[in-house]
């Protein structure tokens, strides 16, 4: 009688045990099966709102099809008083990065030589050019201490204005003469096919860079403080 009821005793326990284990193999399949539907819904959504979004544009700079002008007020007293100076810059390299529709990620990088500044207003003859140039070089630049002039943006943001086009305002480093300087630059883009316009202008305080108007020797190149500069940039999509 004891051992019968003892094996039934044992039946009860092991009854028991493999209901719990089948109770436990069913919730976990339950988990499973929730953390799938979780992690396919994730997915779903993460979809969902990554489409129609356009991936981050990159574009390389063209100084071949580019145009990138100083604008140097007179202000001298000698040979040149009266005559503006439009300075281009021949040679600089750079990239600039475009999300279309949500404009950033974007930023703007721009590398240009010094020594390929030169004089090109209409006004002065090719002697009075060369003697301008000469004056940028070893006076008013000094390429040979501050090879590069670079601006490297830290902050872009605007609006879209219409069909790929875009009003920014791209405020960054702007490093001249060994001194840095932070300024912001309104910008238009267009964006037309693979390639990206950009058009606009700014000035800065040429004392605020320690640049030089003018030479002890010759003082030809005088003009005040105030350059204003002005550009109309393509770039090519990478």
């Amino acid at each position: 009688m004891k051992f019968l009821r003892l094996a039934i005793f044992v039946l009860v326990i092991v009854l028991i045990l493999a209901l719990a284990a089948v109770s436990v193999g069913r919730l976990r399949r339950n988990s499973t099966i929730s953390k799938q539907a979780e992690l396919a819904l994730a997915s779903s959504n993460t979809a969902r709102s990554n489409k129609g979004r356009k991936e981050t544009q990159h574009y390389r700079l063209d100084s071949s099809q580019s145009k990138f002008i100083a604008h140097a007020l007179a202000g001298g007293l000698l040979w040149f008083k009266g005559h503006d100076h439009l300075v281009a810059v021949r040679e600089f390299t750079g990239e600039a990065q475009l999300t279309p529709d949500a404009i950033t990620p974007a930023s703007l990088q721009i590398t240009a030589r010094a020594d390929s500044m030169v004089e090109t207003s209409s006004v002065f003859t090719e002697p009075q050019k060369q003697i301008i140039d000469k004056e940028l070089r070893e006076i008013v630049l000094e390429p040979s201490k501050y090879p590069d002039i670079i601006f490297r943006s830290t902050n872009v943001s605007g609006k879209p204005t219409g069909n790929n086009q875009y009003d920014l305002s791209i405020t960054g480093d702007l490093t001249l003469h060994g001194v840095t300087r932070q300024i912001t630059i309104p910008t238009k883009v267009t964006v037309t096919g693979n390639d990206l316009r950009a058009i606009g202008e700014f000035s800065i305080d040429r004392g605020d860079f320690k640049v030089k108007a003018t030479s002890a020797v010759h003082g030809l190149v005088r003009v005040r403080d105030k350059v204003k500069f002005t550009f109309d940039i393509v770039g090519h999509q990478l």
